[in-house]
């Protein structure tokens, strides 16, 4: 299998040629411009970033298709609903160290950068503090520093941002850095640009992959059975022959995937392609993201549901993540 779409020789070129304008959105989507005035108020307050590979996954002149809805600014962000917050699960309060986060005993995670191909709107980190939180060499130092002095701490996430947009360079540091430390058991990477973007995984960076000394989980951010193009599927197929494991967390999102059925393709195509379903999350109260929000009820109805619809193994955990907590709260259980 080759990667048939490749609209820039590299994926630098692609991450540089990013569709940020409203009009050109338009435009190449053939939507309608009276919506030009709200999306240009909503990306004012949180800036569009849409692969142009990922564009060319939206249906044309369809504003209510799953993947543009993920990514289009609208008017409902600017709305203020009770209850929704910049900082939802309160990750200020658990920020040691500049470009760290420790929230549960065992594992921390590290804002490697602030850097993401794409702006998906529902994102729980969209207020977070990155000017404050871009570690870089020396931060970094720092941050393997505090590891090799919190011994109960065996797992790190590579998280962001997304930690695939930064060089290979930079990524390779932090692999070593990581495992030179002996209490570090695993590596795991929080992405979602072998899905929007899956020409990042390039030849020279399963390499560095291969190279690292721990085993490796990659968990995916794929939200609709669209996603899964026969690039993503390739991109996943050069990570599973470096022994990376595959997993997917999605969010529960109305009008892109509250449907069971839906759901249930999401988890065959995930399967087919080698990634198994890990989580999906109620939605992060985040400010702006109230409109992609689904009462409990209505959440735990649809997971019923799909429960009925596979095989257990193929049934995401559905969790929610709440402040303070030791680990993600599970729902209807």
């Amino acid at each position: 299998m080759s990667v048939a779409y490749l609209p820039h020789p590299t994926w630098q070129d692609a991450l540089s040629d990013l569709v940020t304008d409203p009009e050109e959105v338009l435009s190449l989507l053939q939507l309608d411009r009276a919506l030009l005035p709200d999306l240009k108020k909503a990306a004012e307050y949180f800036p569009l970033r849409i692969p142009r590979y990922f564009l060319e996954r939206i249906e044309k002149g369809n504003f209510h298709d799953p993947l543009l809805q993920q990514v289009l600014p609208s008017g409902l962000e600017l709305n203020e609903v009770t209850g929704y917050s910049a900082d939802p699960l309160e990750e200020s309060s658990k920020n040691p160290i500049p470009g760290l986060l420790h929230k549960y005993p065992s594992r921390v995670l590290i804002t490697l950068t602030n850097a993401c191909a794409v702006h998906c709107r529902y994102c729980f980190r969209k207020n977070f503090p990155y000017a404050d939180n871009n570690p870089g060499k020396v931060g970094l130092e720092k941050i393997f520093t505090y590891l090799a002095a919190h011994p109960d701490v065996n797992e790190v996430i590579l998280s962001g941002g997304d930690p695939l947009a930064t060089n290979d360079k930079m990524l390779q540091h932090v692999f070593e850095g990581i495992s030179a430390i002996s209490t570090i058991k695993r590596l795991r990477i929080h992405t979602r640009l072998p899905i929007v973007l899956p020409q990042r995984i390039t030849p020279a960076f399963i390499t560095i992959l291969s190279s690292i000394k721990l085993p490796v989980i990659m968990v995916v951010h794929c939200n609709h059975p669209r996603e899964i193009s026969h690039e993503v599927v390739f991109a996943f197929q050069q990570l599973r022959e470096a022994k990376v494991i595959l997993l997917n967390q999605n969010v529960l999102l109305k009008g892109v995937n509250d449907n069971a059925v839906i759901l249930a393709e999401l988890s065959e195509a995930l399967f087919a392609a080698g990634v198994m379903p890990y989580y999906l999350h109620v939605l992060d109260k985040v400010a702006g993201t109230a409109h992609f929000d689904l009462p409990e009820d209505a959440a735990l109805q649809i997971y019923q549901e799909l429960n009925t619809l596979l095989p257990g193994y193929l049934v995401p955990k559905l969790v929610r993540e709440e402040p303070g907590m030791l680990s993600k709260t599970l729902i209807g259980v």
